[in-house]
């Protein structure tokens, strides 16, 4: 019996900055053997009321800040995250081995920051505010934008250094402690 190497625990790091790596060139992983294919283009979905977060059920409509929502291969509905901190951390996470066929971000530029809705926006080729004062649904976030010039103007208001989406580290995406920030809990 063969077991596939993508579970053995030194290959999942590999595998995750993989499927990052997949998601920033726009091509879909192929974990395990199988041959990548070209990302179909796949819309993102609207939220509603009762939309919630795959990490901790949380409903994302409750909740400030930049949402984020992942297609993963296999999946017909999108896996959303009511935090952009916690969408990076499962992307960088070395245990992530997952197909990820498209990720979204919302556009903080164009969307209303205590109540957003819509406004999608491709996550690899977003802007990233990382160290910044406002905060998300678990506090501390990374506000994401469409245009530099977006992200720009916000760091100057807000603090924080703008960032793209290659430069988002996982020592920037700790989840520890997430929930001592959240006041509605």
């Amino acid at each position: 019996m063969t077991t596939c190497s993508c579970h053995h625990p030194s290959r999942r790091r590999a595998l995750g900055l993989a499927a990052l790596a997949a998601l920033s060139a726009g091509g879909l992983l192929a974990a395990c053997g199988d041959q990548a294919a070209q990302q179909a283009a796949i819309a993102p979905v609207e939220i509603d009321r009762g939309t919630s977060c795959e990490l901790d059920g949380m409903l994302l409509a409750d909740y400030p800040g930049p949402k984020a929502q992942v297609h993963y291969a296999g999946q017909d509905r999108p896996s959303f995250f009511c935090d952009t901190v916690e969408f990076f951390n499962v992307l960088l996470a070395g245990e992530q081995v997952r197909a990820v066929r498209a990720a979204y971000v919302q556009d903080m530029g164009q969307a209303q920051w205590d109540a957003p809705q819509g406004h999608w926006i491709d996550a690899k080729g977003a802007f990233y505010v990382v160290g910044s004062k406002r905060h998300g649904s678990m506090g501390p976030t990374i506000a994401s934008f469409a245009q530099r010039a977006d992200a720009d103007k916000f760091a100057g208001e807000y603090g924080g250094k703008v960032l793209a989406f290659a430069e988002v580290k996982p020592d920037m995406v700790d989840l520890s402690g997430g929930a001592l920030h959240d006041t509605r809990m």
